[in-house]
C-alpha cells in the first residue's frame, strides 16, 4: 500500500520520526537542485537545509544519486494513473503518457537533467531505485501501447531523456520525438500488411493445389 511505501527507505525500514527527516531532505534536495544544480549539490548541502545532521542524512542516503533517485521514484508514484482513451489514434496516446511522465518531474530542467544523470550511477542503492522506476515507466507505457511495442518506446523514452540532459535536445521536445516514433512504428506496420495483402500473404486463402492466392 501506498502508505506504508511512505515509510520504506532503500537502505532500511522506517519509523515515522525517521520517515518525516527523510521527507525534510528529500524536498530540501529537491530545493537545492533547483539553487546549485547537480553538480552543486552534495548530501551535505541537502542535510544543512533541511535542519538534519550531516551524519543522519548519509544513514539513510549513500550519495547524492540516491537522494536524487530517491527524489524521482517520489514523483513517479504521486502520478495519477493515465486515464488513456484505448480508442484514441495510438500516437495521441503516446504523448498524453509521455507528457504526464514528464510531469512527474515537475517540467523543471535543472531537476530533470539532475535526476537523469543520478540515475546513471552504479551505486546499488540507485539501481534498486532505477529498476522501480523503469518498471512502473514500462507499465505506464503498457498501458497505451500494444505489448510488442513496450520495450522499443521505453528504450527511445530514456534514450531522447538521456539526449536531452546532454543538451542535444529539449526536455520539452521528449513526449512528441517518442510519439514520431510510435508514428513510425505503426506506419510501417500498415505498409507491410498492405503489401502481404497485396502479395496474397496473410490471407490464409489458398488455391485448390494448396497454394497461397
Amino acid at each position: 500500500m501506498v502508505q506504508d511505501l511512505a515509510y520504506e527507505s532503500p537502505r532500511r525500514w522506517l519509523t515515522e520520526r525517521q520517515a518525516e527527516a527523510v521527507d525534510q531532505l528529500v524536498d530540501a534536495a529537491e530545493a537545492e537542485v533547483e539553487a546549485s544544480g547537480y553538480d552543486g549539490l552534495s548530501v551535505r548541502n541537502v542535510a544543512r537545509r533541511a535542519g538534519v545532521a550531516p551524519a543522519t542524512a548519509y544513514t539513510y542516503f549513500s550519495s547524492k544519486d540516491h537522494l536524487l533517485a530517491e527524489l524521482l521514484w517520489r514523483n513517479v508514484r504521486t502520478v495519477p494513473p493515465s486515464a488513456n482513451d484505448p480508442s484514441a489514434p495510438l500516437a495521441d496516446r503516446v504523448v498524453q503518457t509521455v507528457e504526464e511522465l514528464g510531469a512527474i518531474i515537475g517540467r523543471s530542467p535543472a531537476l530533470v537533467a539532475a535526476c537523469t544523470q543520478a540515475l546513471l550511477s552504479s551505486n546499488p542503492d540507485v539501481k534498486g531505485l532505477r529498476d522501480r522506476i523503469g518498471a512502473e515507466i514500462r507499465r505506464r507505457l503498457a498501458a497505451a501501447v500494444d505489448p510488442d511495442m513496450v520495450s522499443v518506446l521505453l528504450t527511445t523514452y530514456f534514450g531522447a531523456m538521456l539526449m536531452a540532459g546532454m543538451d542535444h535536445m529539449t526536455f520539452a521536445a521528449v513526449p512528441g520525438f517518442v510519439a514520431d516514433a510510435a508514428r513510425l512504428m505503426t506506419a510501417r506496420d500498415g505498409a507491410r500488411t498492405a503489401r502481404n495483402a497485396g502479395n496474397g500473404k496473410g490471407n490464409g486463402r489458398k488455391d485448390g493445389k494448396g497454394r497461397p492466392r
